[in-house]
């Protein structure tokens, strides 16, 4: 099979229903399963919100006139803390049909020369941490590990903090009689 080129652009309303595709192959992973699929009608919303950010841009490779992967860019602090910005890539795919043809390493040249463009002099990628091809994609870039990300819905992340703050209460009281019982022993 010949290969096409790869062609890294902004992402365009016709581009919707391919991007949907794309998000969609995403949201199956079993490490994705929280997150509900797209419609065409929020990703074309989507990308009019990102054609007039000026700190954010959604970056598509083209095969053959085909959306075959996809990038997030969005240009911010470092850190609350720091003054210089960095380039973060998000949502980096790219469908597994397609994989190992430089499409990865086209979308991220150009989020290494947006970040040039913009005087930013770090850049930072999220992948899923159990992508382990993803990850392995980055490492080869040079990129190191620099912290885990982790997510979950608001409903879930209750639902533990009100489970975690009943067990601390009853790990405490436990303890408590614990002292109790020895300091009565002890006199």
């Amino acid at each position: 099979m010949a290969r096409g080129s790869v062609l890294v652009r902004d992402a365009a309303q016709s581009d919707a229903a391919a991007l949907v595709a794309i998000w969609n192959d995403v949201v199956t992973s079993p490490d994705r399963s929280s997150l509900s699929p797209t419609t065409t009608s929020h990703t074309a919303r989507a990308i009019l919100r990102l054609e007039t950010d000026p700190s954010e841009r959604l970056l598509v490779a083209v095969i053959d006139e085909q959306p075959v992967g996809v990038a997030h860019l969005r240009r911010a602090p470092i850190s609350p803390i720091h003054d210089q910005d960095a380039v973060h890539v998000g949502n980096l795919h790219v469908l597994s049909d397609y994989r190992r043809r430089g499409v990865g390493t086209s979308l991220m040249t150009a989020a290494a020369d947006w970040a040039e463009e913009k005087d930013s002099s770090h850049i930072v990628a999220s992948v899923a941490a159990s992508a382990r091809d993803s990850n392995r994609f980055l490492a080869r870039l040079g990129m190191g590990q620099a912290a885990v990300v982790r997510a979950s819905t608001v409903a879930g992340l209750r639902t533990r903090l009100s489970s975690a703050a009943n067990k601390s209460i009853t790990t405490n009281v436990v303890a408590t009689r614990r002292l109790m019982r020895r300091s009565r022993a002890t006199t």
